[in-house]
């Protein structure tokens, strides 16, 4: 008699872990082009049970967030593999957005989920130059062409036309997380969309998650404790390591200060 030996179960997992875009001069976050092809080479893995991807991120770029999210529904479609996804501390904006390419979202606990919706953030410093006794001189072609000036007063017409376009990326936001979550969605108790954010026990019951739990748990209750988990992440340049840690000290400062304000918006 011929004994036959079972084959372990490999699932590729792909990591995606920061702000969402390009953060600063040196450092840089995620984004399509940089992840791009990590993601088709998970996907290509034929003997895959499923993708795994982990989001560690507070959001970001509402384009490369898009862009990252479409990449993941084809390759998907094309390699017709199931996508279950796992939120670690934060996957929030952006980084939920991506998430909903997940045939089921899992999250900790105590993660942050959610933040559907879209931000704009600035200063104002008009006193501030009054004070000190600058001009500001600006000269266009277009009436429109200058928009929120940080040194000059806001204009009604000016953030009118902003809170156009944040509608119109809100709504693009919405129609994805409808999409993907569907009738899981539990929209009766709470506004959803309002950018609210919640923590992932509470994201369950709000159907933004399926359930509570993380890869190496899940991964091994749905297809055994032998299971391969093979791990695609982006690795750090030689250059980019160089480059990050220049003498520019203040360049690093703000590049880190850049990032933390917005993982600051989650407690982080």
């Amino acid at each position: 008699m011929f004994s036959f030996f079972k084959k372990k179960k490999i699932v590729p997992h792909i990591r995606l872990s920061g702000v969402i875009g390009n953060v600063g001069k040196f450092k840089q976050g995620i984004d399509f082009s940089s992840q791009e092809e990590i993601i088709s080479k998970a996907f290509a893995l034929k003997k895959a049970a499923c993708v795994a991807i982990t989001i560690n991120s507070p959001g970001g770029s509402p384009v490369q967030s898009h862009l990252i999210y479409n990449f993941i529904r084809q390759q998907a479609k094309k390699n017709k593999k199931k996508v279950i996804v796992f939120a670690e501390d934060v996957a929030a904006s952006g980084g939920y957005l991506i998430a909903c390419a997940g045939d089921e979202i899992y999250a900790n606990s105590s993660s942050i989920v959610g933040s559907i919706g879209v931000i704009y953030s600035s200063f104002g410093f008009t006193e501030l130059i009054k004070k000190i006794g600058v001009e500001r001189r600006v000269h266009t072609a277009g009436k429109n062409k200058s928009t929120l000036d940080p040194f000059l007063d806001e204009k009604k017409e000016d953030i009118e036309r902003l809170k156009n376009i944040q509608l119109d990326l809100h709504k693009n936001f919405i129609d994805v997380v409808e999409k993907s979550r569907g009738l899981k969605l539990k929209k009766s108790e709470i506004e959803l969309f309002s950018g609210e954010f919640w923590s992932g026990r509470k994201a369950k019951e709000l159907g933004l998650i399926d359930d509570i739990g993380d890869a190496n748990q899940i991964l091994k209750e749905k297809f055994g404790e032998d299971v391969v988990i093979k791990k695609f992440e982006k690795q750090k340049s030689w250059l980019s390591k160089k480059l990050s840690s220049s003498n520019d000290h203040l360049d690093q400062l703000a590049n880190a200060l850049d990032e933390k304000s917005v993982w600051q918006r989650y407690g982080l």
